[in-house]
């Protein structure tokens, strides 16, 4: 190996260096020439659109309106409710079904469980009620008075002053006409006979034709002045 072969095999690779051409041999470029490098990527370019074309599209949301057979069957519905409760009016207040729960379930009604699940909140499980709020039942003269009494309030309600043995108490009770009328007598019966209280019975039929004495709709007692004028006279027990 001769001095110059061993010097160009020590010779560091430069990629900037452009290498002399021989004279008359300088290096042209003519408007749309590639060069290998350009021939290059352009294979791989083309190499890259092969592999999107082989690609699925991204999915879009498009666009899905309703269809108009169904907008307009919409809008009928709309319409005809209003229509419907506008026309209905008030529904009357003794249509639907007047049993609770209790009374769908096989066997008697049981007056412990319907005070229990409609009034021991406001008079309380010993019958004294709320000083100042809910009068007392037990030794009550409208719970031991005349039977229509307590039905009469039972199926209406009541709101206004009301004295119960010698204190004045001024609420308002709810009706309970949603309770079959099984469930009242039983829940009267159990009123009129514990705590101390005695008094007699009632049945079915009896609180049949209370819902018959009185329109449905009339409203809440107002107060123990009408049901004394209207109804009854309560037992005369310390102070009514």
């Amino acid at each position: 190996m001769n001095k110059e072969q061993g010097e160009k095999e020590n010779e560091t690779f430069d990629p900037g260096h452009v290498p002399d051409l021989p004279p008359g041999k300088e290096e042209r470029f003519e408007p749309g020439a590639m060069t290998q490098g350009d021939q290059g990527a352009r294979k791989e370019g083309a190499g890259d659109e092969r592999a999107y074309s082989r690609e699925n599209f991204e999915p879009n949301e498009l666009s899905n309106p309703l269809p108009k057979w169904y907008s307009a069957m919409a809008l009928g519905f709309v319409i005809w409710g209003g229509g419907y409760f506008y026309f209905q009016g008030n529904v009357p207040a003794d249509a639907g079904d007047h049993r609770s729960v209790l009374a769908t379930m096989a066997g008697p009604a049981d007056g412990a469980t319907v005070y229990a699940g409609n009034c021991v909140a406001c008079h309380q499980a010993t019958g004294l009620g709320l000083a100042g709020a809910f009068p007392p039942l037990a030794g009550s003269g409208w719970v031991l008075g005349e039977p229509d009494l307590l039905a009469q309030i039972l199926l209406h309600g009541i709101q206004g002053e009301i004295e119960v043995m010698g204190n004045v108490y001024n609420g308002v009770m709810p009706a309970f006409p949603q309770l079959s009328d099984a469930e009242l007598a039983a829940v009267q019966n159990h009123v009129r006979n514990e705590w101390g209280n005695e008094a007699a019975e009632v049945d079915d039929a009896f609180y049949a034709e209370q819902r018959e004495r009185f329109p449905p709709d009339r409203g809440p007692w107002q107060g123990g002045a009408e049901l004394r004028e209207i109804v009854a006279e309560p037992l005369a027990v310390g102070g009514s």
